[in-house]
C-alpha cells in the first residue's frame, strides 16, 4: 500500500482538535497555583528581612556588650579618657589619647603612601600594560591581600626594621632633619620601629585592597568614552583624569575607604613594629601605640576590672571611629553622586 498524504491544512486542524480537547484548568488549580506564588514570595521576603536583621542586630549586641562591660572606666574617668595621655595599671589611671593618636596617624600614613601607589598601579594594568603582563601581575597583586596580617608583621619586624634602620631612617633625619617645621617630624635615633614604619607596613598591607578596587572600577568605563577621548588628541594622562576618573569617582572614594577600614583595625603587623611605647612622640621616627596593638599587647595580662573595663573602652573607642569613618565615607558618597546628577 502507499503513503497516505495528509495536507497541511488539515493536519492543523488535527492539532487544534486535539487541544481544545484537553479539559480547561479549574478554578481550584489556578487559585492554588496563584496561591504558592503569594507563599513563596511572603517566605522570600521576610528570610531576607529577618537575615538583614540579623545584620543589624549582631551590630547592637556586640555594641552593647562593648558599653555594659566598659562601663567601670567609664563611670571612673568619664570624658576625661578621651583626652588623657596616662597609662599606669599600677595607679590604674588611664587614658586613650596616646592610642587614638597613633591609630589615627598611622592609619593616615598608610593612605598617604598608598593610595598614589595604588592609582599608579590601577592605571597602568588597564590603561598601559601588555596583555600578557596584565593577568598575571593583577593575580599577584590578588595574592598579596590573602597573605595573614602576622606574616606582614613578622617580615616587617625581621627584614624591613633591620634595612629601614640602617639606612632610610638616617637618610631621612639627614634630609628633612634641618628643614623647619619639618624636621620636627625626622628627630630622634634610628631604631627602625615607630609609627612610621608601621604606617609603611600599612600601606603595603592596603595597597592590594586599594588597587583591586580601583582596576575593578576602571574597567567599568565605556571604552566608546575613552577612544572618543583618544580620537580627539588627549594623551593617556588626559584620558584617565578626565574621562576614567570623574566616571569611575565613586568607585575610587569606596575603595579608598576599604583600605581604610583595613588600616584602622589592623592589629598583629602594627603590634611588631610601632614600638607600643605608651607616649605621644613629635617625630614619626619616635615609637608609639594604636588602639589595635595596645588591646593585642595588654589584654592577656590585664589584672583588675578597672584595668580591663579600660581596655575594652577603647576597643567601643576603635569601634566608633570605623563607624564615624564609614558614615563619613557614605556621605561624600552620597554628595559626589548628588553633583552628578547635577551635572547632567
Amino acid at each position: 500500500m502507499g503513503a497516505v498524504i495528509i495536507p497541511l491544512s488539515k493536519k492543523k486542524s488535527v492539532m487544534m482538535s486535539q487541544i481544545s480537547m484537553k479539559p480547561p484548568a479549574g478554578p481550584e488549580q489556578s487559585v492554588a497555583s496563584r496561591r504558592r506564588v503569594w507563599l513563596g514570595d511572603f517566605l522570600f521576603e521576610w528570610i531576607t528581612r529577618l537575615l538583614a536583621a540579623l545584620v543589624l542586630g549582631t551590630l547592637l549586641a556586640i555594641l552593647l556588650s562593648l558599653v555594659v562591660t566598659s562601663m567601670p572606666s567609664i563611670r571612673a574617668f568619664g570624658l576625661g579618657f578621651l583626652w588623657s595621655d596616662a597609662w599606669d595599671p599600677v595607679q590604674d589611671h588611664y587614658g586613650a589619647v596616646v592610642p587614638m593618636f597613633g591609630t589615627l596617624v598611622t592609619a593616615g600614613l598608610a593612605l598617604l603612601i598608598a593610595v598614589p601607589i595604588s592609582f599608579g598601579i590601577a592605571v597602568f594594568l588597564t590603561e598601559m600594560s601588555p596583555a600578557w603582563l596584565k593577568r598575571p601581575l593583577g593575580t599577584a597583586i590578588e595574592l598579596l591581600a590573602a597573605i595573614p596580617s602576622i606574616i606582614y608583621g613578622m617580615w616587617g619586624l625581621f627584614v624591613f626594621v633591620p634595612l629601614f634602620g640602617r639606612w632610610i631612617q638616617p637618610l631621612l633625619i639627614h634630609v628633612f632633619g634641618h628643614i623647619p617645621g619639618v624636621g620636627l617630624l625626622f628627630q630622634g635615633p634610628p631604631m627602625g620601629i615607630g609609627v612610621l614604619t608601621a604606617g609603611i607596613i600599612l600601606a603595603v598591607m592596603v595597597i592590594p585592597f586599594i588597587t583591586s578596587v580601583m582596576r575593578d572600577v576602571f574597567e567599568l568605563v565605556p571604552v566608546v568614552l575613552k577612544e572618543s577621548a583618544y580620537g580627539l588628541g588627549a594623551t593617556t594622562w588626559e584620558v584617565v583624569w578626565r574621562v576614567v576618573l570623574p566616571y569611575t569617582r565613586t568607585g575610587v572614594v569606596g575603595g579608598i575607604m576599604l583600605g581604610l577600614g583595613r588600616a584602622l583595625g589592623e592589629t598583629m603587623a602594627v603590634t611588631f613594629v610601632i614600638g607600643n611605647a605608651q607616649r605621644i612622640g613629635a617625630s614619626l621616627l619616635a615609637p608609639g601605640s594604636s588602639i589595635a596593638s595596645t588591646l593585642a599587647n595588654e589584654f592577656a595580662e590585664a589584672v583588675g576590672d578597672l584595668y580591663t573595663s579600660s581596655l575594652i573602652e577603647l576597643g567601643l573607642i576603635l569601634f566608633l571611629i570605623t563607624t564615624i569613618v564609614l558614615a563619613l565615607a557614605k556621605l561624600m558618597l552620597l554628595r559626589l553622586g548628588r553633583l552628578e546628577g547635577e551635572k547632567s
